[in-house]
């Protein structure tokens, strides 16, 4: 059995609780809080064992294998600190930190103390990664030249995405998503970058496109924006035909489509819990073997993730690194 505590009380959280309560050899043990009363009103309505009114009482706790870090990303570096001083494995919400010093900093501890750590990137984990990455082998739309996607949802009401020193904008929260989608169907390194951004009143990364031109002649351009709704889809144009992610983040089926948006073949997605199983599961089996970071979401992609985001927040003028611990 895997006893998993959790770090935060909020809207992710309350999802990879109910997530493992529904999963086999899992277990929810315990939820931390700040407010007491907040992890004690989070476990009676989960029906969660145990409830700590501060993070390091939960890190204490001898009964947890793994720690999973649910809080915004500018509380991250010292909670995922902690927890690696404490002997825990976790596993980290994105963005996996702030920026790219934190991110080696912590990458750097975890290894110095032989102390498992991933990001919770959930769509590296799960079955649709593999099923894309078949049909594109297949050669069933030729060969794949462009990748276009949008992530876009109206949060600008929520004070972690107005303020800078939370690590709020679109980037850290969606942005993030979209440099995954990339690098998981085009590994090609960059040749050359062009994006730009409109900036909320308040400073951060309101809406951004980027493009990629990759060495293999293939081109990547995503849009992100934390002030609007979009409808949120991937799509991969070979020379034949192309591939349509309905939905960026958690798909439901993978569309294979000719001209004139004509569906040749739908593919469906297995059935789920919420998508968040296939990240747990795939920390418990490394955990298992001795691992330090799973292998569908390694150290080196985290890192190379962080070090993009920086330098794209670097060129729209959006601070990155006065968190910095």
């Amino acid at each position: 059995m895997m006893n998993v505590g959790i770090i935060g009380a909020g809207h992710i959280a309350e999802k990879a609780a109910r997530t493992l309560v529904q999963m086999d050899g899992f277990q929810c043990l315990a939820i931390g809080s700040r407010s007491l009363e907040k992890a004690q009103a989070f476990a009676a309505r989960l029906s969660i064992p145990r409830a700590y009114g501060s993070y390091e009482d939960l890190l204490q706790d001898p009964d947890i294998g793994l720690v999973y870090i649910a809080t915004p990303h500018s509380c991250h570096f010292e909670q995922a600190r902690d927890a690696i001083l404490a002997g825990k494995p976790c596993l980290v919400e994105k963005s996996f930190m702030m920026n790219a010093v934190e991110a080696a900093t912590i990458l750097a501890l975890a290894r110095e103390k032989g102390v498992f750590i991933a990001e919770a990137m959930w769509p590296r984990y799960m079955p649709v990664r593999a099923i894309a990455r078949e049909v594109l082998a297949s050669g069933v739309i030729g060969k794949p030249l462009m990748l276009t996607a949008t992530l876009a949802y109206n949060v600008s009401g929520k004070e972690r995405v107005q303020r800078l020193e939370l690590g709020g904008g679109a980037l850290l929260d969606l942005g993030v998503y979209l440099l995954n989608f990339v690098r998981m169907y085009c590994d090609s390194p960059i040749q050359d970058l062009s994006t730009s951004c409109i900036r909320a009143t308040t400073g951060v990364d309101a809406s951004e496109v980027i493009t990629f031109i990759h060495e293999d002649g293939t081109l990547s351009s995503v849009q992100a924006s934390g002030f609007s709704q979009g409808a949120n889809e991937g799509v991969i144009a070979g020379t034949t035909g192309y591939l349509v992610f309905d939905d960026l983040i958690n798909p439901t089926c993978l569309r294979i489509c000719r001209k004139r948006h004509i569906i040749e073949q739908e593919i469906p997605i297995p059935q789920q819990i919420t998508g968040f199983e296939y990240q747990f599961q795939a920390c418990a089996d490394a955990i298992s073997a001795g691992r330090l970071e799973p292998e569908s979401m390694p150290h080196a992609e985290t890192l190379y993730i962080m070090h993009l985001m920086d330098r794209l927040r670097t060129e729209w003028g959006v601070p990155t690194s006065f968190v910095v611990k």
